[in-house]
């Protein structure tokens, strides 16, 4: 029986590599036949010519070419019951969502409105999604959310699909920053198979992303954070060796943290929360240090940081306050300097 499994696990793998070497090598001709490409304005699109947009469509073509041969292989290890369609059906609409955006570059207001249409007709048909109480590493009290479940739900996936797609403003950055969460799962066992056989579809991405030839774009951005939220949820109501919700939090600090500054700044000087700009962390330390990889560097350095400072169990409440303090002082100084 076990070597069924590991026959039956090689063939998803190789299928997937193949699937996305075949990507890889014809990239350039598929988006030409579907004429997706993000052209430059030079405003907040910077780039001197058009770039594929097809990241988020191999994306998820991938979840659902894994989904399909895991079931003909008849691997088990995935999506469990009725959250397989959650994660199916919310992916696909938050991808469509932000693909409608590439294409229309819809106003703020009308993005969060279908975002929050996406999420409320997910939950209404697929109510398991829903967290009916949140453990914290620290406290043995636990806190039930009551009537306020649904809104907890909504807001969090809101808040999550705007920190993924305001951490993807520069090459590579979003897509090392999701690898290295897609790793955290499988050292977790959560799920690893799918997300082994992800990492690999974002190992061709990367490359081709960092050559500036594909962009994942809000699609693609969407789609991450769809995915990451559900599996954060599945992992949390279905298995023993779980992250609790501040260490969730601990991981994804750095992007959460700089989406609250942007909304306090936007607002502050009267400016919509979710219209984009020029001043993320990634611009901030880019106009520093005029280097990208470099850019890259500190940025996914500053968020695998506090990741290891949570597997070398310092506190949850520690981790918060040293990041803070950190992030803070390397913007003020950054900034300073530009000037």
């Amino acid at each position: 029986m076990i070597q069924i499994n590991i026959v039956s696990v090689f063939f998803l793998i190789l299928f997937i590599f193949l699937f996305n070497l075949i990507f890889f090598l014809k990239f350039n001709s598929i988006s030409n036949f579907l004429v997706l490409f993000d052209k430059p304005d030079g405003k907040l699109k910077r780039h001197s010519k058009p770039i594929s947009l097809i990241g988020g469509l191999v994306i998820i073509t991938n979840i659902y070419l894994i989904i399909f041969l895991s079931r003909l292989f008849d691997i088990d290890s995935i999506f469990e019951g009725h959250f397989l369609y959650t994660v199916i059906i919310l992916s696909t609409l938050f991808y469509l969502v932000g693909l409608i955006d590439d294409l229309k570059n819809l106003s703020p207001n009308i993005k969060l409105l279908l975002l929050i249409f996406s999420i409320s007709i997910v939950i209404y048909f697929f109510p398991e999604i829903k967290l009916d109480l949140i453990k914290i590493s620290f406290f043995e009290k636990v806190y039930y959310f009551h009537e306020y479940s649904y809104l907890f739900i909504i807001l969090s996936f809101l808040l999550l699909a705007n920190a993924i797609n305001m951490f993807d403003g520069i090459n590579l950055q979003l897509i090392l920053f999701s690898s290295l969460i897609f790793m955290l799962f499988i050292l977790k066992g959560f799920i690893p198979i799918f997300f082994i056989s992800l990492l690999i579809c974002l190992t061709f991405l990367g490359i081709l992303n960092y050559q500036n030839k594909v962009f994942l774009g809000d699609s693609g951005a969407f789609l991450i954070s769809s995915l990451l939220g559900c599996t954060f949820i599945y992992q949390y109501k279905n298995l023993e060796n779980f992250f609790f919700g501040d260490e969730v939090f601990v991981i994804l600090i750095i992007p959460a943290i700089d989406m609250l500054r942007l909304f306090i700044e936007r607002s502050i000087n009267k400016k919509h929360p979710f219209k984009g700009d020029l001043n993320h962390l990634h611009h901030i330390i880019y106009n520093f240090t005029k280097n990208k990889n470099l850019t890259i560097i500190i940025t996914i350095g500053s968020c695998v940081i506090p990741t290891l400072f949570l597997f070398l169990d310092i506190e949850t409440y520690y981790i918060f306050t040293t990041t803070i303090i950190l992030y803070l002082i390397l913007i003020t100084y950054m900034r300073k300097k530009n000037k």
